[in-house]
């Protein structure tokens, strides 16, 4: 029986309490508390488990001790099939993030088991994944004896054979010593050697200044990482290690805040996934997909039209790698859509820059093309090839201010009320959260037709400047990179609308004669939606069609997609965006793919990522969320909802420090009042 369910016994013996079941995390608590207690600069911790032994929770050993990843000694089975339990058992410990730094097994001379298995780990152990494991063959216990005093005798001195400093036992203690020194001394040279060796992503290197900029991350597991935040060596053998104080650990827990750059959606090393990538690794590995077709990509094309975000208006699903390139592809979908109905009934033959309507502050990418869909900014404006190609409408945002829900923007709004805090700016006040996001009902209030107003004088007025547009872009509901905006939906709902309206108006910018197509096909221009950040429940719902009430013709997926194993993109298209692409001529295909596409352990991954999320929606798992969001909304149902209760969203925005506070799904967003221009920290708010 383990450490941790001894102690958990031996403390509901001492209780009053009906006894019951442990969960997964007074287990886990138990063994940090044995933990604690046996810190040393070198531990020696045993316990003897069974790899796939269930606790009395019923979640496995593997799993359950898997957020330790403590250093493994695998005990081989020397008998009959022991060969096989002995591998499945180093697979399955393999897979979960362990280190088996020790194999044992007894040297018994029948099945000799010991033979091959010392063979296998020395190959083994040529491989560049997992620790190099050390093997021990132990000759076998001695027969029991029938006279007590006998068999203590020969025992105690199997055992002090064993304690020998030749022994093969000794030999993996020494081992298991070296490869504790040699993991500190790992994480102790990661971050010189990063510094001198990587180029960071979104990094300005002349600012690193030290290694301790460096946050080294050992492993991931849930919603945290097992990071060495500063130089391990001076923690090592410091007086508060000795006597067990939690600080004094060389890896701290970090809250993974940022989701992994919002990839994360079930938890970081999720073993579902991890054999799924496995399986599809082992039955595929990667195979071509132009004109071929493999199990895990029609699945996932499938249930992502019928059943996902594509459903009652995409026909086809076009994969890439992330999504940047996804933006890549829908933006060549819908240019050429645009182009081949507008300009083949065009009536001049003079050839205008092309571009698309989208939002201040959106970010699609980094991908050339996606960059040039984006007004210039700090992701995009110092690139030598940027060119902002199109025209992008000022964001109205939703956010509780000092406990109000306030609809409002930093622009002129002709008809608006002033806002009480900006001379220039506007704002419209709400009863409820739930107003807002109540599109339908919104369509013909006065913000409605101000909005519509608005967009329509500023469409005019592009069209008249001689100016031509192949697509609508925009990322419903949250503009992240661009600030974590929550945009108004009403805005969207209108954009999308008004834009949809104006098929004459985009045909006279082409010149062309013949605006109007099939009743089912797109009108006006091609409405792309990028949800790579907000799409697959991040915003709360498995796409912003459910809150706007309106379909794309083209939406992006990435993220969480995968679940944040791997990376893979979908593009989805409607029919008549596949339709632009048919014709005689190879060259009138859509001609855009990498080596990788439809990737079959990535799209295995996404399959099960899905499956994960559906269960978790149709089980209720965020029902308690939901509740806590149900005041103000109609028929006590609630349309949107978050983990951050709106008690507390709307109670830190009443801080002197806040200026806005908002929540969606798993995304919360603070902005605070800098008066002063400089950078302020989210820590600031305690300081109160």
């Amino acid at each position: 029986m383990n450490l941790s369910v001894r102690t958990w016994l031996r403390n509901r013996q001492n209780s009053k309490k009906e006894p019951r079941t442990p969960s997964i995390n007074t287990l886990f608590s138990q063994s940090q508390g044995i933990l604690k207690g046996s810190l040393s600069p070198s531990p020696q911790i045993g316990d003897i488990q069974c790899v796939h032994s269930p606790i009395p929770s019923g979640t496995t050993q593997a799993e359950a001790y898997r957020p330790l990843r403590l250093p493994i000694i695998l005990v081989g089975d020397s008998n009959l099939g022991g060969i096989s339990s002995t591998i499945s058992a180093y697979e399955s410990l393999l897979l979960r993030g362990y280190d088996v730094e020790s194999f044992l097994i007894f040297k018994e001379n029948y099945y000799r088991n010991w033979e091959y298995l010392s063979d296998w780990f020395a190959k083994r152990n040529k491989s560049a994944v997992g620790a190099q494991t050390r093997v021990g063959v132990l000759p076998k216990p001695p027969e029991r004896r029938l006279d007590p005093a006998e068999d203590f005798e020969v025992t105690e001195q199997y055992y002090k054979t064993l304690c020998q400093p030749d022994s093969p036992m000794q030999e993996v203690l020494n081992q298991l010593g070296k490869a504790h020194q040699d993991r500190i001394e790992e994480l102790e040279s990661m971050p010189n050697r990063t510094i001198q060796h990587v180029w960071w992503p979104f990094v300005q290197h002349a600012t690193v200044k030290s290694p301790q900029d460096v946050t080294v991350i050992d492993s991931a597991h849930g919603d945290t990482f097992d990071a060495a935040l500063s130089s391990p060596s001076s923690t090592l053998v410091s007086s508060s290690a000795i006597s067990g104080s939690a600080s004094s650990s060389i890896l701290q827990p970090l809250f993974d805040g940022s989701a992994s750059w919002w990839t994360q959606s079930v938890g970081h090393a999720r073993t579902s996934l991890t054999l799924a990538a496995s399986y599809a690794s082992g039955r595929y590995g990667h195979v071509i997909f132009p004109l071929a077709s493999h199990q895990p990509a029609l699945q996932l094309a499938e249930r992502l039209i019928k059943n996902g975000p594509g459903k009652d208006w995409a026909s086809k699903a076009f994969f890439s790698d992330n999504g940047s390139t996804g933006m890549e592809v829908a933006l060549k979908m819908a240019i050429r859509s645009a182009k081949l109905r507008y300009l083949s009934s065009s009536q001049t033959s003079e050839k205008k820059e092309l571009g698309v309507l989208g939002l201040k502050g959106s970010y699609h990418g980094d991908t050339i093309g996606a960059m040039d869909a984006c007004e210039g900014g700090v992701y995009n404006a110092a690139v030598e090839w940027h060119k902002g190609r199109g025209y992008w409408f000022d964001v109205p945002t939703v956010g509780f201010k000092e406990g109000r829900v306030v609809v409002s923007g930093d622009w002129e709004l002709p008809g608006a009320s002033r806002s009480k805090n900006d001379h220039t700016g506007w704002s419209e006040e709400f009863t409820s959260v739930h107003g807002v996001y109540d599109v339908e009902n919104r369509l013909h209030s006065k913000l409605a037709n101000l909005y519509r107003a608005r967009i329509q004088d500023t469409l005019e007025r592009l069209v008249d400047q001689g100016r031509q547009f192949g697509a609508l872009v925009i990322e419903p509901l949250i503009m992240g990179a661009g600030g974590m905006l929550f945009v108004d939906p009403l805005f969207h709902r209108v954009l999308v609308d008004t834009v949809r309206s104006n098929a004459r108006l985009f045909a006279k910018a082409w010149g062309s004669s013949s605006p109007h197509s099939e009743d089912d096909s797109w009108k006006g221009l091609p409405v792309i939606y990028d949800e790579v950040f907000t799409g697959l429940y991040r915003a709360g719902f498995l796409s912003a069609t459910s809150v706007l009430k309106t379909n794309p013709d083209i939406s992006v997926l990435a993220k969480i997609l995968t679940g944040g194993l791997l990376p893979l993109s979908v593009t989805l298209a409607s029919q008549s965006i596949y339709d632009s692409f048919l014709s005689p001529n190879k060259v009138d295909a859509l001609l855009h793919g990498h080596s990788y596409t439809a990737n079959p352990i990535g799209c295995a991954v996404a399959n099960e990522s899905l499956n994960t999320l559906e269960t978790m929606d149709q089980t209720g798992t965020w029902q308690k969320s939901k509740d806590l969001w149900k005041e103000g909304s109609l028929e006590g149902v609630s349309p949107i909802w978050s983990v951050w209760s709106s008690d507390f969203v709307k109670e830190i925005s009443r801080l002197g420090q806040v200026e806005e506070s908002m929540a969606l799904g798993t995304v919360l967003a603070i902005r605070l009042r800098d008066p002063s221009g400089a950078p302020t920290w989210p820590k600031g708010l305690f300081h109160s």
